[in-house]
């Protein structure tokens, strides 16, 4: 990407507004942690491993007004931080798995002084955003190799710099096999009911010159059976350890699909997405959201005033659906159980 999501600036976190897309590219400067709680419940911020930057620099903001002198007054405050930004968004796991990161860290560094202790806390944050940008071109490395020259790809929400602190997952991958000179085209799903395909993953695709064409969900079985897709590939959100994952509502609808039209499915994602706590997807929170994101379109209302609503933010592919999962060790394929755990747990 050659605008950052995220990043901090030594006294706020900078962040690019994604709900001003693909309008206007706007970036917001939150200096204290209840801007940056908004920030992710509204979604200016989003997607899993940014979430895990911004909760890690959300500690960060936390700290800023601590006159204290007692370590332990600190880390108490730390973990006051860390419940209060664990309360904005429920179902990306990054985002918790920092946040006990950071807590854990403080917890462990009690009997430090309060300078050394912010100071570790500090150094902690900035080297999980560090390893995600990491993590990103890894990922990228392994996806590019599933990826042939004249192939047609699909993806859906947006999975890609704006999701993550550098390159992205779903497409990064697209962005690695560009850059190994393989020429190929995309179809983006638009996803409702906020179109963050429409307005970010084509936005993405367009500024890195990738030949991109958006359709509305509805239409994926139509452009798969005619179009001849290749291959698709996806982000997620939280992984359970049989591989099930959480994405964007619509990715499961999307792996079915696939599954009828014989085209593989691929999950992209980093090991701080799984949550190998939980046994399958049926344990994943689902968040859901306002029934005006379904009722109306941009400002305009689109459906009768009191109509009933649901409004999952999120769905459950499950893992038999899946031709393999995408991480910065390589690919992931089933028994999904045996090889989540050889794989993520190699050095425990």
């Amino acid at each position: 990407m050659a605008v950052q999501t995220i990043r901090w600036t030594g006294n706020a976190v900078r962040i690019i507004d994604q709900t001003r897309l693909p309008n206007k590219l706007v970036y917001i400067n939150c200096r204290d942690v209840d801007t940056l709680w908004h920030a992710i419940k509204e979604l200016k911020v989003r997607g899993a491993p940014a979430l895990g930057v911004a909760a890690a620099y959300g500690v960060l903001l936390g700290l800023k007004d601590f006159k204290g002198s007692s370590s332990a007054q600190l880390v108490g405050r730390v973990c006051e931080v860390c419940d209060y930004i664990g309360k904005s968004r429920p179902t990306a796991v990054n985002l918790f798995n920092s946040l006990s990161q950071m807590q854990a860290l403080a917890l462990n560094n009690v009997d430090k002084p309060v300078a050394i202790l912010k100071a570790v806390l500090w150094a902690e944050a900035n080297a999980i955003y560090e390893e995600d940008r990491a993590v990103c071109r890894a990922m990228g490395k392994h996806g590019a190799t599933l990826i042939k020259n004249g192939m047609t790809v699909m993806t859906v929400c947006n999975a890609g710099g704006l999701a993550t602190a550098d390159y992205g997952t779903a497409l990064g991958v697209m962005y690695a096999a560009k850059e190994a000179g393989k020429k190929f085209k995309v179809y983006a799903l638009e996803t409702r009911p906020l179109l963050q395909g429409a307005r970010l993953t084509a936005w993405e695709l367009m500024k890195n010159k990738i030949d991109v064409t958006l359709i509305c969900d509805n239409m994926a079985a139509t452009v798969m059976k005619t179009k001849g897709v290749d291959i698709i590939f996806t982000g997620a959100d939280r992984i359970a350890s049989n591989g099930d994952a959480a994405n964007k509502i619509g990715t499961y609808m999307l792996a079915v699909l696939a599954q009828h039209h014989g085209v593989p499915f691929y999950v992209v994602a980093p090991k701080t997405t799984f949550d190998l706590k939980i046994k399958t997807g049926k344990e994943i929170p689902i968040e859901e959201r306002k029934p005006e994101e379904v009722t109306s379109f941009g400002l305009r209302p689109t459906a009768p005033k009191g109509v009933k609503v649901f409004n999952p933010a999120f769905d459950v592919t499950p893992s038999g659906l899946m031709s393999g999962i995408v991480t910065e060790y390589g690919i992931i394929r089933a028994p999904y159980v045996k090889n989540i755990h050889k794989v993520l747990l190699y050095d425990a």
